[in-house]
């Protein structure tokens, strides 16, 4: 009996998961839908773009460019030359190791954004957290959204419930298109818990101004 039990409990939570994974997914995907482009001339223009972050190599030597990154970083330079943003926050993680931020400041300097055009956020540890300090350390809630699709959409999520008015640009997708999806599909479940519980930025810290 009890075993039985144990079943039919195990199994009503392995369904409530699978439920609550394909709500959510539901949610995003239908929700922004009207907030993506990947056309560069169809865009509306915003004053700041928000380069979200990943890391530029995918081994330990450091040999081997992402193609998340560096399509990122192509999509980000675009918009900047076809005159749709005037400013870029570059947002991930500054650790010891590896300065996140950093790295991709000096690529878009070395593709003709100036430097002064370039703010680092060092505490974009998340999604959640570049939306947040984007909004609450540099005052932006008008805001370009730049990365994959996929991510595109969990981000513009957030912001849609965070208060700031947002669009994204659609950068091209890597080789391990399936890997990122299956990967998007944990993260979004973890954004719907960190918003039902009104998850904060890990950190804030003074405001910084954009002209």
């Amino acid at each position: 009996m009890f075993k039985r039990f144990l079943r039919y409990s195990l199994l009503f939570v392995l369904l409530l998961l699978v439920g609550l994974v394909v709500a959510i997914n539901y949610m995003v995907k239908n929700s922004t839908a009207k907030q993506l482009y990947t056309d560069v001339n169809v865009i509306p223009k915003n004053k700041v773009g928000l380069l979200l972050g990943t890391a530029k190599f995918t081994d330990k030597a450091r040999k081997l460019v992402n193609v998340y990154y560096q399509n990122r970083i192509d999509a980000t330079v675009a918009l900047y030359m076809a005159g749709k943003i005037d400013y870029v926050i570059v947002s991930g993680d500054k650790s010891p190791n590896y300065d996140e931020p950093a790295i991709m400041k000096a690529d878009l300097v070395a593709r003709g954004i100036p430097a002064g055009h370039i703010y680092m956020d060092n505490s974009g540890f998340r999604t959640l957290d570049s939306i947040l300090r984007c909004r609450d350390i540099f005052g932006q809630d008008h805001v370009t959204i730049i990365s994959q699709e996929f991510h595109n959409r969990r981000a513009l999520y957030i912001a849609n419930h965070k208060k700031v008015t947002a669009i994204a640009y659609n950068a091209k997708d890597g080789s391990s298109f399936a890997d990122a999806n299956i990967r998007e599909v944990l993260a979004r479940v973890r954004m719907g818990m960190d918003l039902v519980l009104n998850k904060q930025a890990k950190y804030y810290g003074e405001r910084i101004d954009i002209p």
